[in-house]
């Protein structure tokens, strides 16, 4: 097995990675940017490596950037979802991942409804990388990459800014991610919800808490929005209604201007246009949603690349 690059054997997430890897990982999809501006879009990077993903949740983004950063680097590419795999006659996930793991990929790509997934099934395969792909309302650790290489080709140096995340914070893995990211790197954020939808504890990560959305923009550099995620919802009584919602918590226009002419606006996927955001402000000027679509696919290539130990002809972990 190649030998990985900047000390990582698996991408469990940002809790626990070093600035210099971070850094090394967003300048390294950097570097990949040029290749899907290509008209042939391959490179030989990881010609010979097998990857695997494995998806027990639904996803578009998430699942088909994988896919399409491992076939442009050259690798063999295998696609499970929950709905053809074993699991659904019974077989355990322990017993998928080990299976799976016999065939000797080199990454086992898991997107999965139950935090810690990765972390479990890592203590019974020892020749496999493994690369979170967003498990429960953990972590999403290729989705923040991607956040900051977008921002760094936008806003440059993220130190000392503030990012105000708006939304379905309880169940959110991306925004647990970044308030991790942003102790590691430097920003500020704060996050906007109604009580209904704000995880327990939530001030541990040392972000500022707000339930007034107009009150939290001042000084905001990235308006981070997120949508509610009513598929994990126990109950339906978080709010009154939708059009209340989008009053209360949705960013329209006024509240864009109200922040700052240097306001940028973010949004992980998927959007519900009318709820957490207004159409005329998603396709605005200030919109970096398509670049983080397309920053994506650069920074999973970076992310196989770094666990296949395939970048040795590369420059890597420069700074542009």
């Amino acid at each position: 097995m190649p030998k990985p690059l900047f000390g990582l054997k698996h991408l469990f997430g940002i809790e626990g990675l070093r600035r210099e890897q971070i850094e090394s990982l967003v300048n390294l999809g950097d570097d990949f940017i040029e290749i899907n501006t290509r008209s042939i879009k391959k490179a030989p990077t990881l010609r010979g490596r097998t990857v695997i993903n494995l998806f027990f949740e639904n996803s578009t983004r998430t699942r088909t950037s994988f896919e399409i950063a491992g076939k442009r680097l050259s690798a063999d590419v295998i696609n499970i979802s929950a709905s053809t795999s074993a699991t659904k006659k019974g077989e355990t996930l322990l017993d998928t991942g080990q299976t799976l793991a016999a065939m000797q990929p080199h990454v086992l790509v898991i997107r999965h409804s139950v935090a810690g997934t990765c972390e479990f099934l890592a203590e019974f395969l020892d020749s496999t990388a493994l690369i979170n792909a967003g498990d429960g309302s953990h972590e999403h650790p290729t989705q923040i990459l991607t956040d900051l290489l977008t921002l760094k080709h936008n806003i440059g140096d993220v130190s000392g800014k503030t990012m105000t995340i708006v939304g379905d914070i309880s169940h959110s893995r991306v925004a647990r991610s970044h308030m991790l990211a942003a102790k590691i790197m430097g920003y500020k954020v704060r996050i906007v919800a109604p009580k209904t939808l704000l995880p327990a504890f939530v001030e541990r990560y040392g972000c500022e808490v707000f339930h007034d959305f107009d009150a939290a923009l001042a000084g905001t550099d990235i308006l981070y929005m997120l949508r509610v995620q009513t598929e994990r919802l126990t109950t339906n009584c978080c709010f009154p209604s939708i059009r209340e919602y989008h009053e209360t918590y949705g960013l329209n226009m006024k509240r864009l201007k109200a922040a700052g002419e240097h306001c940028m606006v973010m949004h992980p996927g998927p959007m519900n246009r009318g709820v957490e955001i207004a159409t005329d402000v998603a396709d605005s000027m200030k919109s970096l949603i398509l670049e983080q679509v397309e920053h994506g696919v650069a920074i999973r290539m970076a992310a196989l690349t770094a666990l296949c130990g395939g970048a040795s002809a590369l420059v890597i972990g420069r700074n542009k």
